[in-house]
């Protein structure tokens, strides 16, 4: 089985204050020990990314980021990287593309963080990413990362009126009534696979944010997405949102998992 996981590990895995996140965010990843691992978040660690790599026993592919936070895509040995680089544009944050030969063909992952504040501007990032998307040629693929955006089949309403206005404005359109989903949506209409129905019925219901860390802006909400190609999809055996050992203190995102048929090629 190929493991692949996806986490938003908040400004670099350090806080304000100084904290340092960072060996509980090694322990919750070398508990689970992904194969495939999209990073979202990483503050200041254009230069420092390699010396954490190391310490998980991977190799990291970085995209930087003109006006947020860069983002990457970590790949553990024996899988062979074909290619890796970026999405060439103007993201908020960034979005990393890794190409790995696998027994079934190439799989390649992009590791991406859309615009917090704009749904409008998250749209148009999902139409970037579902382009570059369509460009990979290849059957299989899978987008990974913190979308920022609420799920289309859910009824939000509740959940967002408990949020302060300034946090809640980010998941409403212009009108400030309808909950905008569009980024996601988007993404499933040109053909992903959203994977978490392949959950069994995690409890409770797939909720990424927020944590015992913190996440004053959340309420519990599902942010964080696994979605795929139809040939990947038919390929994941177990997928589940990461809340043992040190994952409930170590972001304020929770990691989510899955498990695909697939072997290093």
């Amino acid at each position: 089985m190929l493991r692949v996981m996806t986490w938003n590990i908040r400004t670099g895995g350090r806080d304000g204050d100084g904290a340092d996140r960072r060996d509980r965010i090694v322990s919750v990843v070398t508990a689970q020990r992904p194969d495939v691992l999209a990073l979202q978040e990483l503050r200041g660690m254009d230069a420092t990314l390699g010396g954490l790599a190391e310490r998980l026993g991977m190799a990291a592919h970085l995209a930087r980021s003109c006006f947020g936070q860069p983002v990457a895509v970590l790949v553990r040995p024996p899988l062979r990287v074909l290619r890796a680089g970026r999405v060439r544009r103007p993201f908020h944050h960034a979005a990393a593309r890794v190409r790995v030969a696998t027994g079934a063909g190439p799989l390649t992952v992009f590791s991406t963080h859309l615009n917090p504040y704009s749904g409008g501007r998250r749209r148009m990032e999902a139409d970037w990413l579902a382009a570059a998307l369509r460009r990979t040629g290849g059957a299989l693929a899978l987008l990974a990362g913190d979308l920022n955006t609420l799920e289309p089949t859910v009824d939000h309403t509740a959940r967002l009126a408990g949020l302060a206005t300034p946090y809640r404005r980010r998941h409403l359109r212009r009108d400030g009534r309808t909950v905008d989903t569009r980024a996601v949506a988007r993404l499933l209409d040109a053909g992903l696979v959203d994977l978490w129905p392949r959950s069994g019925g995690d409890e409770p219901g797939g909720l990424t944010v927020p944590t015992r860390h913190g996440g004053a802006e959340f309420a519990g909400m599902r942010l964080d997405y696994l979605l795929a190609t139809p040939a990947l999809a038919d390929r994941v055996r177990a997928v589940r949102v990461v809340r043992d050992g040190d994952a409930d203190s170590a972001s304020d995102h929770y990691p989510v998992l899955a498990e695909a048929d697939l072997t290093a090629g």
